[in-house]
């Protein structure tokens, strides 16, 4: 079977639908074998053959892995889901230091692409648990990614009764400002060599991954349902989110902002250069 590295947050749950649930999901389990990390832990549990195919951010690619046509996590404008707070009066171009959720290398690589093409400016960056009143206790901004940024949305009077006035930037919405493309977040990637003869042919793979996409974008208000115990928010905003916020489909706008990201990455010396996307 396939060794899968997947991601256990809210938006790659419509990708994963074949995977959790009947009629298909106990047909797939003969063919890929799964297990949930961190997305930051899936390209080194790929690149480390402890996994075949995994969900990774595309600050993760590299040379030896192919990115699988078809899907992708995405946003066309707001994510939401990657917030960057801002402790007044500080903006882009003042702060000096950020405490980051660590949970996503892309999101981390995005912001500091922000701050020093279009902000000319070099902050600290430093790990920290995704607590944003702690975290912005002690930095002058701080990076939340996932559940935890839409969660903090939801509370962000109480954030700022606690730390004072904050501007808040959709890291997502500001990329797209700034570039015309959307803003790209993570792909399937596999290792080539484990396909094939007697294992698993390339289309088989794009197939099962483009068809749980599909059914899982039809099945939205049953993951809403599934994900409202699950999370503390409510099912306004998960459906919105899954629906709207998230887009899916891995098309050639999204696939000319991947090379951009990595362009601009390289430029500003925060990622290696990757000239040419490798896809299966």
């Amino acid at each position: 079977m396939l060794r899968v590295a997947a991601i256990n947050f809210l938006n790659p749950a419509p990708l994963m639908w074949d995977f959790e649930h009947a009629p298909l999901a106990q047909e797939l389990a003969q063919r890929y074998s799964l297990h949930y990390t961190q997305p930051s832990q899936c390209a080194a549990e790929l690149l480390a053959c402890r996994a075949d195919l995994g969900l990774i951010p595309i600050a993760a690619l590299t040379p030896e892995l192919a990115v699988v046509p078809g899907c992708t996590i995405a946003s066309l404008n707001e994510v939401r889901s990657i917030q960057l707070i801002v402790k007044s009066p500080h903006t882009f171009s003042t702060v000096k230091t950020v405490s980051a959720d660590t949970a996503s290398r892309s999101s981390l690589a995005y912001a500091e692409i922000l701050f020093r093409k279009f902000a000319n400016n070099s902050p600290t960056f430093h790990p920290a648990p995704a607590d944003p009143i702690a975290m912005l206790q002690q930095a002058d901004a701080a990076i939340l990614i996932g559940d935890p940024a839409l969660l903090a949305l939801e509370h962000r009077e109480q954030i700022e009764a606690a730390v004072g006035p904050c501007q808040w930037f959709d890291l997502a919405r500001e990329w797209h400002i700034r570039t015309n493309v959307p803003w790209v977040a993570a792909v399937w990637a596999v290792r080539p060599e484990s396909l094939g003869a007697p294992r698993l042919s390339a289309a088989q793979l794009v197939e099962d991954l483009e068809a749980s996409r599909n059914h899982g974008l039809l099945h939205i208000e049953d993951l809403v349902e599934e994900w409202t115990p699950r999370i503390n928010l409510s099912p306004a905003v998960i459906r919105h989110y899954l629906s709207s916020n998230i887009h899916y489909v891995l098309n050639t706008d999204c696939m000319r902002a991947i090379k951009l990201f990595r362009q601009y990455a390289a430029e500003v010396d925060v990622l290696p250069a990757l000239p040419d996307l490798r896809f299966l």
